[in-house]
């Protein structure tokens, strides 16, 4: 356990940030999953501006890697090109 009480507070505010960070990473998971089961090309074209911002935030935020961003949005891309 921590002796100092700076590592006590960062303690403290990282689980906050790892319960957040959790919840973004969730709620993308669950768009992308969303975005995946439509078979509706203009329903998919007006879901993809929102989840490809969620992702991006995630991956600016550095919850998800860039690369994976990168990745989630080209098989995204290539969903609507195959409706």
């Amino acid at each position: 356990m921590a002796n100092h009480k700076s590592s006590l507070k960062r303690i403290r505010a990282n689980e906050k940030k790892r319960i957040a960070n959790r919840y973004y990473a969730v709620t993308m998971r669950h768009m992308l999953r969303d975005f995946r089961a439509l078979t509706d090309k203009t329903q998919a074209e007006t879901m993809l501006p929102k989840l490809v911002s969620a992702i991006d935030r995630l991956a600016k935020r550095t919850v998800i890697h860039k690369n994976k961003a990168a990745n989630l949005k080209s098989s995204c891309m290539k969903k609507i090109a195959t409706l």
